[in-house]
């Protein structure tokens, strides 16, 4: 097995990247080896959560390998993007860090699209620091606000980080975050922001690579993206625990499986078309390798997999949308 970690997080790109079909070998005999009897053609249409994007391109690669005659191809339009094409008819799955909004349900009825959501795997949205920034040791959810809400502290949009914390420098905070398109900006707008405005001069992007650079690239950084992210760049990057108000806790695949990492633990999610389900059989049977394979993905990306019986549950539940 490839490091998925390395992979996924290092080839990411805005827009869409369609994977190419594997060449060579027997593909009926290929499809035996893994299990499966029937060889399928056809496109799979995927977009949305940048966050997720790492476990989907591991997923349809391998996919790929085992079904050639099927093309599937992974957007990163972040996960209102993907929610707007998804509505709208035009992809088979939407990729999303956070639920699908009420706006968006509308949105789907009034164009007559019925869908399923998934869960595939757990989160820990994780706040990083540069390197070099010696002295934030961990950040309560209240500091969390006041660097990131426009005013802060000192009545203005520049936040130093001697506003925070007596003691600290007083020098300027950079923010680096997602975009108003992505699921974890909404998670994060949700949870600490408490839907006040960011600070207008954070900068913005639905590419994670683009923020992993500027706080990599910025002594006084800080920036926050999904957790596989972060361990692909934990080299790079300083992850700050955070104090929910229990006490600091760092983001791990255990604090964040067991919930001790809040409020910035949470699930993510696939939403498949059900026309597309039950009338392309390619569009099914990636559905059902996504939930046979979810656990194993999730981990080699650097997220944290469900508990077994939910993967084994969804699966009948996906195995009765067929019918």
């Amino acid at each position: 097995m490839k490091n998925w970690k390395v992979v996924a997080l290092s080839t990411m790109f805005s827009g869409v990247l369609a994977f190419t079909t594997a060449c060579g070998g027997n593909a009926t005999n290929e499809g035996e080896k893994n299990g499966s009897s029937q060889q399928l053609q056809g496109d799979v249409k995927m977009d949305g959560s940048s966050t997720v994007f790492p476990i989907m391109e591991a997923t349809a690669e391998e996919y790929m390998a085992e079904q050639p005659g099927v093309k599937v191809s992974v957007g990163v339009s972040g996960t209102g993007g993907g929610f707007e094409k998804f509505t709208k008819g035009e992809t088979d799955f939407s990729n999303a860090s956070r639920p699908i909004k009420d706006e968006e349900k509308q949105a789907a009825q009034k164009n007559g699209i019925e869908y399923q959501e998934f869960k595939i795997a757990y989160d820990g949205l994780s706040v990083v620091v540069n390197k070099e920034n010696t002295w934030v040791d961990h950040l309560t959810v209240d500091e969390l606000k006041k660097i990131w809400t426009s005013g802060a502290v000192s009545g203005n949009d520049k936040v130093k980080w001697s506003d925070i914390r007596k003691g600290w420098p007083d020098e300027e905070i950079k923010l680096f975050s997602p975009g108003h398109d992505s699921g974890t900006f909404d998670y994060f707008d949700e949870v600490i922001l408490n839907k006040q405005p960011i600070n207008k001069n954070a900068q913005l992007s639905e590419d994670d690579n683009v923020l992993v650079k500027g706080v990599e690239g910025d002594k006084n950084a800080i920036g926050y993206f999904g957790f596989a992210y972060y361990v692909e760049n934990k080299n790079k990057l300083k992850v700050v625990p955070i104090d929910g108000g229990n006490g600091p806790v760092e983001p791990t695949h255990e604090t964040i499986r067991s919930g001790e990492y809040k409020p910035l633990s949470r699930p993510l999610f696939t939403y498949v078309n059900l026309k597309s389900l039950k009338e392309k059989p390619q569009v099914y049977d990636f559905a059902k390798y996504i939930l046979e394979n979810g656990a194993k993905f999730s981990e080699d990306v650097g997220y944290v997999a469900l508990p077994k019986d939910e993967y084994t549950q969804q699966l009948k539940t996906l195995e009765g949308l067929k019918k």
